[in-house]
Order: structure tokens, then sequence, then C-alpha cells
């Protein structure tokens, strides 16, 4: 029987990027979709959703106990009235007052996905502290309402736990997902430029916030370019000085004076850069799990990031890419520079980075888990566990190629790194999980 799903959302570009397919998939299903969308950033490209949707006064920043209650009073004057079958939220403000608001609705089902940690909980700030005692108070009273609450990364479940927000009796809630996923026909993979005809270029995609590593970044580029003038560093995401963090207007504009590194702005498309890219870079501090590195692999681009939560999860170090400390912009330029002096690497551990979303990252496998999570579909059987991982290698026998590579410029090294996919495999193997769906689709 169709079902009346409402999606509470933190924005309208999150609503598209990454909660697209899982509303092309309740539609296609046959259920009923409608959106609360902030009216501040309303986007039209709503509208490809095939979706109805309603615009809703939410303050961006800081927490105006007069603003949320606004906020809330809207969520549950709307689920009194359309009243839904199923609520899912996500982002702080959306989870909290979007939970409590269907619980005192009468919402059979209330799902709620935590997508990061944000602002509050990357920085020691008396303010950052105050808020997050008072978030961390919110969201306990709103996930105490949920029926399913969504991770997408261990570090932020041990958090949670850690500080009480979940406790025990929560536990038969909590469904841990691998992000949003990725679309892998929307995002598919592509040469990337590689010497001696083209320069290595390293590509970061992000808001222009300190928190996501852009200083970092910048940092790192100004170390290399001496040694390697023909590299190429961009950036590509909006600048909003209004958002907390952001980067100063002056700094930025420096950065663009000096020209080490270029930046675009925001796009509505990045597969553009990723598709002129080598090596995609993302130094954040803290994520859910970041959409920009799942496109990145999906595309098929090697990867550093931080050893951080959210970001730690989508690199194997050595393997797809490379982790490196927070805050480090000398880790960061060291690990760049591998790139820039064994750029065959580039085409190896890119194409472990697309094994790998392929088979952990795909959307399809992650919007099934939250289907059947709410109750949409019916649970598949469970499949035996492989016991390791399907894409490649442990890192000491490609720490010791790139380490002969080195001392040998004239040396020939085989990619220690197989795809897995081109591998034979005498032995029938039982059907996995993505082909059982497929099957069933």
């Amino acid at each position: 029987m169709p079902e009346k799903i409402l999606f509470v959302a933190a924005n309208a570009r999150s609503l598209i990027a990454n909660r697209g397919d899982l509303i092309r998939e309740m539609k296609a299903l046959g259920h009923h979709v409608h959106a609360l969308i902030p009216e501040y950033d309303f986007l039209p490209e709503v509208e490809e959703l095939g979706i109805t949707w309603d615009l809703v006064q939410l303050s961006r920043t800081g927490m105006d106990p007069k603003a949320d209650l606004r906020y809330y009073r809207q969520l549950r004057r709307f689920m009194t009235d359309w009243q839904p079958d199923i609520v899912y939220s996500y982002s702080i403000k959306p989870v909290i007052y979007g939970s409590l608001a269907a619980r005192a609705s009468g919402v059979p089902m209330v799902a709620a996905m935590i997508t990061g940690m944000g602002y509050l909980f990357t920085g020691e700030s008396l303010k950052q502290r105050m808020l997050r005692h008072v978030a961390s108070s919110l969201y306990r009273r709103g996930l105490a309402a949920a029926d399913r609450i969504f991770f997408q990364n261990p570090d932020d479940l041990a958090l949670f736990r850690e500080l009480s927000i979940v406790g025990p009796e929560d536990e038969a809630k909590i469904t841990r997902t691998n992000g949003s996923g990725i679309n892998l026909e929307r995002f598919p993979s592509s040469p990337p430029p590689m010497p001696p005809d083209e320069p290595v270029t390293f590509l970061m995609i992000a808001r222009l916030l300190q928190d996501k590593g852009v200083r970092e970044f910048v940092r790192a580029a100004e170390m290399l370019r001496s040694d390697y003038p023909r590299a190429q560093f961009l950036v590509v995401g909006p600048h909003d000085t209004m958002l907390p963090h952001a980067l100063p207007a002056d700094e930025l504009e420096q950065w663009k004076i000096n020209g080490v590194v270029s930046f675009v702005g925001g796009v509505k498309d990045v597969r553009p850069y990723l598709n002129e890219s080598s090596v995609y870079v993302l130094p954040s501090y803290r994520e859910g799990t970041p959409r920009s590195v799942l496109e990145a692999m999906a595309t098929g681009r090697p990867v550093i990031t931080t050893d951080t939560p959210g970001c730690r999860e989508t690199v194997v170090d050595w393997v797809n890419g490379f982790l490196v400390p927070v805050k480090s912009a000398g880790a960061l330029a060291a690990r760049m520079k591998i790139f820039l002096r064994q750029p065959d690497l580039i085409d190896v551990m890119g194409r472990n980075s697309l094994s790998m979303a392929e088979e952990k990252y795909d959307v399809r496998l992650v919007n099934r888990v939250i289907l059947e999570a709410i109750g949409l579909v019916e649970p598949l059987p469970e499949e035996d566990k492989p016991s390791h991982p399907a894409w490649p290698h442990p890192q000491g026998t490609a720490q010791e190629a790139a380490d002969r590579k080195l001392q040998s410029q004239t040396q020939s090294v085989e990619s220690p790194y197989p795809n897995p996919h081109s591998q034979p495999n005498p032995k029938p193997k039982p059907a996995t999980r993505r082909e059982r769906i497929e099957a069933t689709a």
C-alpha cells in the first residue's frame, strides 16, 4: 500500500544531491514523497525530483530558542494536517525538531539520519563547547522520539554513545550505512590526466570553510609549487561569509592574487572538474561521510584525506590513496608529492577507489539498507560475510613497491594492486547482495 513519506530537509542542495536517489527509489515503489525545505536556499532543481514540497523558516546558524520554537511549530502543524506515514529527517535541527514534531503528531515511523557532527563538534572554543552541551541535550530528546536512527560512520556513533545521546535502550533503533551512497551511473569512471602529456592536477571540492581544510590545501600547494611548477591545484566550492568558520574574505583574496591555487567558486555540476583532475584531496576536520570523496572514488581517482571521523572510512592507506593527520599541511604536501614523483600510482590507486565505490558505496546498496530499516521493502537474507575486503591489498606490499620505484626511476614496477574484477575465479560464488537487489528490481 502506498505510504506518505515526508522529508524534513536541511537544505535544498543536500536533498537533491544526497537524498535524490533514495527519493526516486521510494517513488518507483509507488509512494508519495513530500519535502519541507528551508526557504533561504530553495533551488528550482527540486522540481526534477518529481515531488511536492513546502517552504519553512529555519535559522541557518546558532540556537535562537524563539526561532527554533517557530520552526518546530511549523513542522508539527504540517504533519498534523498532512498525516505522513513516515518522517525522514537529517542534519541537526531537522533531526531534533522533526523527530519531536513527528512523535507529537502521531507519525507511525520516525527516522533520523546523522550526517556528521558539523561546526559544533569540530572545535573547542567556549561558544562551541556551550552550544555542544545544548545540542547534545536536544539531540538526546530528539533521538528518543525516533524509531530508526541511521549513522554514516562508526566514529559518530561512538561519540553519541560516549556523550549518552543514545543509550542501551536505543541500540535496537540504530542502523549503520556507508554514507548516503553514490550513483555510479551519474558519476562514471574516466581516465585521469597523466604526465607526461598532462600535468598532475589536485582537486578539492568543498565550501570555503576553515574546518574543510582549505587553508591546509593552499599551504601544501605553496610548499610544492617551486619544485613542481607544472602541478595544478584547484578548489571548487562557494564562499558564504554568513556561515560559521567561513574563511576570511581578505585571506581568500590574497590566495587568488598569489595564484598558486585556482578558485572556481560554486558550480552546479562537479563532474567536469573531477574528469579533469588526477588526485582528489579533502583535508577536512570531520565529516559524516564526505560525498565529494565518494564522487571522486566513483570517477576513479585516488584520494588524500584526513585520518578523522567520516573521512578515514573512505581510504585504505597506500591502497586507494593516503590518510594524513588533521591540520597538517606538511603531511599533506608529503603525500601529494608521492603522486608527483610516481604518477603511475594515480591510475593504480584510482582503480582501487573505483572498486571500493562499487563494493561499498553503491547508492543502491545503501538505499536498500534504509528502505529495509523503515519497512518499505522486505529484508533480503543475510549473505555470508567475506573473510577479507573485496578491494585489493595490504599496505605493506604497496609501500614496498613505492619505495622501490623511488630508488630506481628507470625500473618498471608492476602494479601491486590488481583490479579484483579482472581476476579469474574458477569457483562459483554465491550471489552477492548487489546481484540479489538487481534481480529483484
